[in-house]
């Protein structure tokens, strides 16, 4: 065969074979750090020769309006009415709810979180509103014909949109709702399933499991009667009787989920839900000339990085002075990622940067240390390339995912509230000092790679499967329909203990009669 039908025959087989090409699918984003990892996503799509368009709030903190891999639309969105101060505010509420025991602090976090979710859901429920009741902007997104909604539904927008607009959904997704995926649609006994915010982990006592109970019923309470009541209105007016946030959700035709079981507790799960934990993590590329001088110069010692992710990016004051103390008294070098007054205690060994190329420092070889808040996206890169993790935990779930690399003996926490120069230090040069945590981490990193196929390319297939078989409704489970006293089979359970205790009546009243009948016989013969 000549080399020129050898060509040929390679080009056909690429056309043959390739999945789903110039599909239309809608997107709605969440912003700040869950846009980064959807990004990814869109860009690997866009690759592939489908045709992505956004919807994106108009004050955007992240996401820009034009692209060359996407076109937007403006709408409103939470973004709309908050605002970055806000999440500072709370990192002070969090902060004095830290001083608590450690049993009662958590309820007073997730108090906090009640009140965010309580004015959230109420602003997402008029912008749906507002998008649903606007028949020029329906009829423009119906007119484009879309195959698919692929939408991260920890804000619900896109979740009530594709809905109406009888889309296949495919959620990128880790948190949703009250809490993490898997609480909101997998079976979750918390007898060693971990409720999202109590800061537990799998292995509990009784105090333990009584407070993940807690913490559970807590969460029923915040989903139908905050949550779901913050619809009612929009669902009435243009769903089906009886719709509300969990069925729309219930219906999406799969579940990317944002972690796997190298960090993730064991727990139950779902046939639609597939796992693509590190999916945005990638090989170090070549850092910037003066970074790698810097990076170069830490000679045998190395460098520690510290980052506290893209929504809360200042500490307070004190706070700040006493970590750069502490970074002063390292043979490390520091590059931190830092926006404010600059610290008077700084070392000549600490760089203050306001942006750094943080998958690559991490993939970096001088790299020892990895300080960090706890966000999802930078524990994975810190899995991926094998980094140690001191952990400032602030906000949301960073709590819990610190905790879930502190149980395996990869890193250490210490708490914004109570940080000092002397306890701050004592925890990285543990770190640093101690080669477990070096190995602990190494083998989650080789567990996360001993994989048959990437995380992204094990996304974009389930994405492109729904959209060549219009949905995936087989690997829905009959449970998501049933009302949840079937679902909890306490309809059979009455009927048992009807049965029962109709069975000890009976019982008893033929007891009763044969001694009362003997009893007059007895007394008639005396």
């Amino acid at each position: 065969m000549s080399s020129t039908m050898k060509v040929i025959l390679a080009v056909l087989c690429l056309l043959l074979l390739s999945p789903s090409s110039g599909s239309k699918i809608l997107v709605v984003p969440v912003d700040g750090s869950h846009w980064i990892n959807m990004r990814v996503i869109l860009e690997e799509l866009h690759s592939r020769g489908h045709e992505i368009t956004i919807l994106r709030s108009a004050k955007s903190w992240y996401i820009p309006s034009n692209s060359s891999i996407y076109t937007s639309i403006d709408v409103p969105m939470l973004e709309d009415e908050t605002d970055k101060e806000f999440y500072y505010k709370m990192l002070q509420d969090v902060m004095d709810c830290r001083r608590y025991p450690t049993f009662l602090r958590t309820f007073c976090q997730q108090h906090l979180i009640t009140s965010l979710l309580d004015n959230g859901h109420k602003i997402l429920a008029r912008a749906a509103a507002t998008m649903i009741d606007d028949p020029v902007f329906i009829k423009r997104l119906q007119d484009s014909k879309f195959d698919l909604m692929l939408t991260d539904p920890a804000l619900s927008l896109g979740v009530i949109l594709g809905s109406y607009l009888k889309l296949p959904m495919v959620f990128n997704v880790r948190w949703i709702n009250v809490g993490e995926g898997h609480l909101t649609m997998a079976p979750s006994p918390v007898s060693y399933v971990p409720v999202s915010g109590s800061e537990l982990h799998d292995h509990m006592g009784f105090l333990e499991r009584l407070k993940n109970m807690l913490h559970y019923l807590y969460s029923v309470v915040e989903q139908h009667f905050i949550i779901n009541a913050a619809y009612s209105d929009l669902f009435k007016r243009h769903f089906p009787p009886g719709t509300d946030l969990l069925s729309l959700e219930y219906s999406a035709d799969i579940w990317l989920f944002r972690a796997d079981f190298v960090f993730e507790f064991p727990r139950p799960t779902m046939p639609n839900v597939v796992y693509i934990g590190g999916f945005q993590c990638k090989k170090a590329q070549p850092l910037p000339n003066e970074l790698e001088t810097f990076m170069q110069s830490s000679g045998e010692h190395g460098v520690v990085v510290m980052s506290l992710g893209t929504l809360v990016s200042a500490l307070p004051h004190e706070t700040t002075e006493a970590i750069a103390a502490a970074f002063a008294q390292l043979p490390q070098k520091i590059i931190w990622r830092f926006v404010g007054e600059t610290p008077s205690s700084l070392g000549n060994n600490t760089l203050l940067v306001k942006w750094l190329p943080q998958n690559d420092l991490l993939g970096h070889p001088k790299t020892r240390v990895f300080v960090a808040h706890g966000g999802t996206n930078g524990m994975y890169e810190a899995i991926y390339h094998g980094v140690p993790v001191l952990g400032i935990p602030l906000l949301f779930d960073q709590f819990d995912n610190l905790l879930r690399l502190e149980v395996r003996g990869a890193a250490r926490v210490v708490e914004a509230r109570s940080l000092t120069k002397e306890n701050f230090l004592e925890a990285l040069m543990d770190i640093l000092g101690k080669p477990s945590y070096q190995n602990n981490i190494k083998g989650l990193s080789q567990l996360h790679h001993d994989r048959p196929i990437s995380p992204m390319d094990t996304a974009i297939f389930w994405i492109e499967y729904v959209i060549r078989n219009k949905g995936a409704a087989h690997l829905r489970s009959a449970g998501f329909d049933l009302p949840w006293y079937s679902y909890f089979s306490l309809d059979v359970a009455a009927l048992f203990v009807a049965l029962s205790g109709t069975f000890i009546w009976g019982l008893v009243s033929i007891c009763r009669f044969l001694c009362c009948r003997r009893f007059r016989q007895k007394t008639k013969s005396e």
